[in-house]
């Protein structure tokens, strides 16, 4: 879905460059909606996804801490109703939210999707998912390598292991590519179509599928 070839297909391209944080919540909610736009209109559109990385917490403790206590500190007497609020917009799109287990620093889990990217942008955008869904359905820790590793095996990301072992691998494609391409943004999820249509938010499925349409015409 991530990657389809335009050549000789005589679809127009669409390139999607999303800037995204794995421990954003509504990152995963537009990337579900994203997934329909795209499945909807493949019979007008081939795609080219590319994610790349955004911290809204680069100082969080790589050891990580839970989730709950975190939510509380952060928005107060506000966190229970963010919770429902998200439970029931996760629902919305076919999946139960956990605010189970811990939070933390990403930075692991962006140097492992940018490896990704470099054998091909369908392992990238699978192995999104896959981290989304662990950490928000199933109560994973996003900066732990056991479950980042796990994650990678099943699509077949090769070298994963040794490329996480050393902590310099992939920092400075990483730092360029939020200089490149968040540098500029408040926030995320942010899209940016064709070069030349910009999104952001959870948009609905509707919302892309004009998008694309404005990017491509």
């Amino acid at each position: 879905m991530a990657e389809t070839n335009s050549a000789n297909s005589g679809k127009k391209l669409v390139r999607v460059d999303i800037s995204s944080d794995t421990v954003c919540p509504w990152c995963f909610v537009g990337k579900k909606n994203l997934d329909k736009a795209v499945a909807a209109s493949q019979d007008k559109y081939n795609f080219e996804i590319k994610w790349h990385p955004y911290q809204l917490d680069p100082n969080a403790p790589k050891e990580g801490t839970d989730k709950k206590e975190y939510y509380r500190k952060k928005f107060g007497s506000r966190s229970e109703g963010l919770g429902a609020r998200m439970s029931e917009v996760f629902r919305n799109v076919g999946l139960e939210y956990s605010i189970s287990g811990l939070t933390g620093n990403t930075l692991d889990s962006h140097r492992l999707i940018y490896f990704a990217g470099q054998q091909g942008l369908d392992k990238q955008h699978d192995l999104v998912e896959e981290l989304n869904l662990g950490y928000f359905t199933q109560g994973k820790y996003i900066g732990d390598q056991k479950f980042l590793l796990e994650s990678a095996a099943k699509f077949g990301i090769e070298g994963a292991e040794e490329f996480l072992k050393d902590p310099n691998n992939g920092l400075k494609e990483v730092a360029e590519e939020i200089k490149t391409y968040s540098s500029n943004i408040n926030g995320v999820p942010h899209y940016v179509i064709n070069g030349n249509q910009k999104l952001s938010g959870g948009q609905p499925p509707e919302v892309f599928l004009k998008a694309f349409e404005a990017a491509t015409s």
